[in-house]
């Protein structure tokens, strides 16, 4: 090839290189400029999810606000105060649920994720909660919370409490254990390791006498020498389970005035009496509502039911919860429906 048209097309050559790459210049800089034109307050944001290439516009930012705030109005549940039942004595409060607009709003922008809407929610408190009733008997949680709560009452033999606590472990469950003072003193070790797998203890009593025919100063020392006992665990107890369930009106207002609440229970396995395992299934599942109280003790029947009524308990889309993680008037939002807007 001659060398002046091997010059021609090399010289053509480096400026059509340099052609294309001032081409690529000018629509990055025309990108920059369009993605500049949709920054607001020094934030850029994408509508449509991460992969979304479209920024948002004020128009849709404010069809975003509304609609979350549609929603909130929609799907507020009230709180529900503590009262006196007829029958079941003290009932719980229970929180009320509302959309936190703002919070959900800045979520669903930070995220760039519009659709759907992550809803973010606060919990109302009730007006009136068990602490400005007056003392009363605790059965059963509220009735509106899924919740129900194993409460084991242990007051002779450990046979069959390590079988329990395994179970427990393996179904991820937590109990609350009402521990005679006695046996406490006798079994600080097994008490520790019942805390260290993350259960609740409790006071039941020092020596399992009837409360209700006690003198007031036996009845206190019953209570009071099990919370001594408790407290050397270091355990903040605010739980009292009479034996036998025997109490009196006296019994309540001797708990209250050592900060506790008298607990008592809704549905009992009876499993004292050494009933076949799939007979406490039964009854206890038949019986089972949110908020129920599940009395057992460690026992051969209860030991070998307790897998199967667990898992029943579950399959009623109920969560098991300890007896103050029951009564508390927190929500259980694991189990609650989302918002669907």
């Amino acid at each position: 090839m001659p060398l002046k048209k091997l010059a021609v097309y090399t010289l053509g050559t480096i400026f059509l290189v340099w052609l294309f790459a001032q081409i690529g210049s000018v629509n990055a800089f025309i990108k920059t400029v369009k993605m500049l034109a949709y920054r607001e307050q020094g934030e850029l944001l994408r509508y449509g999810g991460a992969s979304g290439t479209a920024p948002i516009t004020k128009k849709q930012k404010e069809e975003l606000y509304n609609r979350i705030e549609q929603a909130a109005k929609a799907h507020r549940q009230a709180p529900i105060n503590a009262k006196i039942d007829r029958v079941w004595k003290a009932i719980p409060g229970l929180n009320g649920r509302e959309v936190d607009v703002e919070k959900t709003y800045k979520l669903a922008l930070d995220r760039g994720e519009t659709e759907p809407i992550s809803f973010v929610y606060r919990e109302i408190p009730p007006r009136i909660s068990l602490d400005d009733l007056p003392p009363n008997p605790i059965y059963r949680g509220n009735p509106h919370k899924p919740m129900v709560a194993l409460m084991v009452n242990v007051a002779w033999g450990n046979e069959y409490i390590a079988p329990l606590l395994r179970t427990l472990a393996d179904a991820n469950v937590r109990a609350t254990f009402f521990l005679d003072g006695t046996w406490l003193s006798k079994n600080e070790r097994t008490a520790r390791e019942m805390l260290r797998q993350g259960h609740e203890l409790s006071n039941h009593g020092y020596s399992h006498k009837n409360m209700s025919k006690l003198a007031a100063a036996q009845a206190e020392y019953e209570i009071v020498r099990t919370e001594q006992l408790l407290s050397g665990l270091g355990v903040k107890n605010a739980l009292f389970a009479p034996p036998s369930g025997d109490f009196s009106a006296e019994t309540v207002q001797l708990a209250a005035k050592h900060g506790l609440k008298t607990i008592l229970w809704t549905l009992d396995t009876v499993d004292w009496k050494n009933p076949a395992p799939e007979t406490i299934i039964r009854k206890i599942t038949r019986g089972l509502e949110p908020g129920s109280l599940i009395l057992l003790h460690p026992t051969a029947a209860s030991a070998k039911a307790l897998p199967e009524l667990i898992q029943n308990i579950k399959n009623k889309g109920l969560v098991i919860g300890t007896v103050s993680d029951l009564i508390s008037p927190r929500r259980v939002p694991e189990v609650e429906a989302p918002i669907d807007f």
